[in-house]
């Protein structure tokens, strides 16, 4: 029996190091969110004191960044740059990759654990480190980054820099230091879950007969082992920049305050933005591909039948993919590229749209003939079609130079960015936390309160980001942190401001009942009655529940593939991945299981 902090700090069982991810991620997802609710209120309100919080906000930021409780450009700015930095790659990636992945995929192979347990907790604490670092740059001197999630240079090579501030005791550089904290446990992380899919299946797990889900992940891990290294030496050369004098990003002739910028020069901006965007856009489907898992795991349990195309949905994931790396440079049509390499890009991200339509008409079939259940994990995966659909369809315009001229840099792209990264990622997440909770805990969550978060969240969700997409028609500037106010072209779509707000302190206020919901449940929800309280198929509902060290009672061995629901002469409607078939023999009156 091991300590309590060997077992629930620091432990290399993938089940506790995945709720310490999820746990974690889901606190930083409501703090990112909470600097969202008052950066509403200022652009609804701009000049205007922030009620309840504003005393608040000057007493912690200091009454230059908010004088009066009224938030200051700076202020706006740092809440900004640390709402998306964290609410992407400290929150919603490590949410539905490490925390899900974690938990569901070793009990899906039937592994006892992952590959490599001592590195896996390796990477939550490396990871933990980067979320307390950006943290703390709100504290330093002059608060924390005011360069944008993206971190462009050559801006963000001079934030925070000069008189008053500390080398690196700054919000920016902090802001560096903690994504490379970040993106080292998302490598090691990536690793063993890469080594665990591929060396720990059990006897019979052959490749077509993995859950989706695992194949969900293995695609992300390849994308992050692929994608993150770029960035991560991107951050260490802009660190470079910042401390060490050298010019990875500074152009010639850098004038700053009257002066040249006193750096030897000759480096290049656009290849700051060619190294984040190179991850920038793989890291939109490291998000939403394991949400494709979780809510195919969902439909399939809650049709009771199997999915429509199982290798359709499988090769559209491995093809989302691989598209996904050769498509960053549509971010950067503005650059001046060229034509021909934006005819590429252009190409490119046109034809991603196919395998991810393919995905989404797999699901939408599977419905069809189903008997289907409505949970609320079952409400969130069919709200994850239209909400995935949305962010789709809104994008191609981006993706074509000759619109994207108009729409870049306004409210058009926030609103498209957001329908990928909000609701349908956070319409999987919750799938995933109510369908695998009864697994997790042993206990069911309260059904009714689940089904009164849904409808709170899928209202209030497009009540916030539907009205962007018209505010983006209309012009109106990402940036400005007025909403618009003081320019005459968008004085016709300045309501849609308090409408935006409005939606998102009440989809705040309907987050309530899933936290009750959730840690209520824990210690006081109803007892399930089986390991296998959905009647599923794949392997991690013959574990125990919950599962203890090693997950299962005796080895797995698989015998068909994960959907097979419904089958015609079976004597239940499903048949786990686990029950070997039975075999007639001689005697007809006899039967060998």
């Amino acid at each position: 029996e091991l300590p309590w902090w060997r077992r629930w700090v620091f432990s290399t069982d993938h089940k506790v190091i995945g709720i310490q991810y999820m746990i974690t991620s889901l606190l930083v997802a409501l703090f990112g969110f909470g600097l969202m609710v008052v950066m509403r209120w200022q652009l609804s309100f701009p000049g205007k004191p922030v009620p309840v919080i504003g005393p608040l906000l000057s007493a912690v930021f200091g009454s230059n960044m908010a004088p009066g409780g009224v938030m200051t450009p700076n202020l706006y700015n740092s809440f900004g740059a640390i709402h998306g930095t964290m609410m992407i790659f400290m929150a919603m990636v490590p949410a539905l990759f490490a925390g899900f992945g974690n938990f569901i995929v070793p009990l899906q192979l039937g592994a006892p654990d992952m590959a490599f347990p001592r590195l896996n907790m390796a990477s939550y604490w490396t990871f933990l480190v980067g979320v307390v670092i950006m943290l703390a740059s709100f504290l330093v001197p002059g608060g924390a980054a005011k360069s944008g999630w993206t971190s462009y240079v050559p801006l963000a090579d001079i934030a925070d820099t000069g008189m008053g501030f500390e080398p690196i005791l700054n919000g920016q550089t902090l802001w560096l230091i903690g994504m490379a904290f970040n993106i080292t446990g998302s490598l090691l992380g990536s690793i063993n879950i890469i080594a665990t899919i591929i060396q720990l299946r059990a006897p019979g797990l052959h490749w077509m007969r993995l859950p989706v889900f695992v194949w969900s992940e293995l695609v992300t891990a390849f994308l992050l082992l692929l994608a993150f290294p770029p960035l991560e030496s991107a951050a260490i050369m802009q660190l470079m920049d910042r401390l060490f004098g050298t010019s990875f990003f500074s152009p010639d002739g850098l004038i700053i305050g009257g002066r040249h910028w006193p750096v030897s020069g000759g480096g290049s901006a656009l290849l700051w933005q060619h190294l984040f965007w190179f991850l920038g856009h793989p890291e939109v489907y490291v998000q939403i591909l394991p949400t494709m898992g979780i809510v195919g795991e969902v439909i399939a349990n809650n049709t009771r039948k199997p999915l429509w195309s199982y290798k359709v949905f499988v090769y559209s994931m491995l093809a989302i993919g691989f598209l996904s790396m050769i498509v960053w440079a549509h971010h950067m049509y503005m650059t001046g590229m060229g034509q021909s390499i934006t005819t590429f890009f252009q190409i490119f991200t046109t034809v991603i749209s196919i395998p991810s339509v393919l995905l989404g008409t797999v699901l939408l079939l599977s419905l069809w003939g189903g008997s289907i259940r409505l949970p609320t994990a079952m409400l969130f995966a069919l709200a994850w079609l239209p909400m995935f659909g949305i962010g789709g369809l809104t994008g191609l315009p981006l993706g074509w130079t000759a619109s994207d001229l108009v729409l870049h840099d306004t409210y058009y792209v926030i609103g498209h960015f957001h329908y990928m990264m909000a609701p349908a990622s956070i319409m999987g997440l919750f799938a995933g936390l109510y369908y695998w909770f009864p697994k997790a805990t042993g206990r069911m969550m309260n059904e009714f309160w689940g089904k009164v978060h849904f409808w709170f969240t899928i209202i209030f969700f497009n009540g916030v980001f539907f009205p962007m997409l018209i505010q983006g028609f209309a012009g109106v500037h990402r940036r400005w942190y007025d909403g618009g106010a003081n320019w005459q072209m968008a004085q016709n779509v300045l309501w849609l401001n308090q409408v935006m707000s409005f939606s998102a302190w009440i989809l705040a206020l309907g987050q309530i009942p899933f936290i009750i919901n959730f840690f209520w449940s824990i210690w006081r929800g109803k007892k399930v009655t089986s390991d296998n309280p959905w009647q599923g198929n794949t392997l991690e509902w013959a574990a125990p529940t919950p599962p203890g060290h090693g997950n299962f009672t005796h080895p797995m061995t698989v015998y068909r593939g994960p959907y097979e629901y419904s089958v015609p002469g079976a004597p239940r409607d499903y048949l786990p991945q686990w029950e070997p078939e039975e075999r007639k023999v001689a005697d007809p009156k006899l039967s060998l299981v």
